[in-house]
């Protein structure tokens, strides 16, 4: 981890053979909030300064070569919608976006829940996927896979995936409610603590998979934003004040 203390943005693998794509997920430095915002915060909305939060952003964008008007966000609500993008812009309602258009940067904002990043190498096709709890039990990546098949003819076989920092199956403690909503492999009964764990990345992991996304073509990151929120902002461990990451993909062309 010692890697990221200077790093505002780590880039996946999973995509360095493709020249035609870029992508990245942010961390916590790098920007110019202050504490409890400290200090890339990416948020579209909250009570962090308006000021901090556009450059913060035009820093991530730059990163990436792209300008703040490329940028697709849209304020989460934790649903199933999908939007096609077609300009840049923030948008409200949306969990994943998708587009074939190149030069526009998509999006997903986190500081807990699952980013998933996709790439079809045969039509160019990106999505962009926030799969919190409840998305993921939804299973919001495997409908944004059904309609990039439906929109772009997208196959799971051509697909690479990036899995991005989210809390980690140690540190997601849930209650009964919740945990009956996984399947058996997605959660394990801490006997110790007498309660349920939940492993976010690996239930998205299964739904690329299931999409037809061979074990080869997935990324998973080993970072988890409870264990290292010194480098990831975290809505659990800061109690709910604290910034977001993006987590961005975009075709180049």
């Amino acid at each position: 981890m010692a890697a990221l203390i200077s790093n505002s943005l780590i880039r996946p693998a999973i995509f360095k053979a493709f020249p035609q794509v870029t992508a990245g997920i942010s961390t916590r430095q790098g920007g110019v909030s202050q504490p409890p915002f400290a200090s890339l915060n990416l948020s579209n909305t909250g009570p962090d300064s308006e000021v901090s939060r556009n450059e913060n952003r035009r820093r991530f964008c730059a990163a990436l070569g792209f300008s703040p008007n490329d940028l697709v966000c849209s304020v989460q609500v934790h649903g199933t919608e999908i939007l096609q993008a077609t300009i840049g812009g923030l948008y409200d309602g949306y969990d994943a976006m998708i587009t074939q258009q190149p030069q526009l940067l998509l999006a997903a904002s986190v500081a807990d829940c699952t980013p998933v990043l996709v790439y079809d190498c045969q039509t160019h096709a990106v999505a962009a996927v926030h799969a919190g709890w409840k998305g993921t039990v939804a299973h919001i990546l495997s409908k944004t896979l059904l309609q990039m098949q439906e929109n772009y003819g997208t196959k799971g076989r051509d697909c690479y995936a990036y899995i991005g920092p989210c809390i980690g199956a140690d540190y997601f403690e849930v209650g009964e409610e919740v945990a009956a909503q996984f399947e058996a492999p997605f959660k394990n009964w801490n006997s110790t603590k007498n309660k349920f764990f939940v492993d976010l990345k690996m239930a998205n992991a299964a739904q690329l998979r299931a999409f037809g996304l061979p074990a080869q073509q997935i990324e998973i990151t080993p970072y988890c934003t409870v264990q290292h929120n010194a480098h990831f902002f975290s809505y659990r461990q800061e109690q709910g004040s604290t910034g977001r990451m993006l987590a961005a993909i975009a075709r180049i062309s």
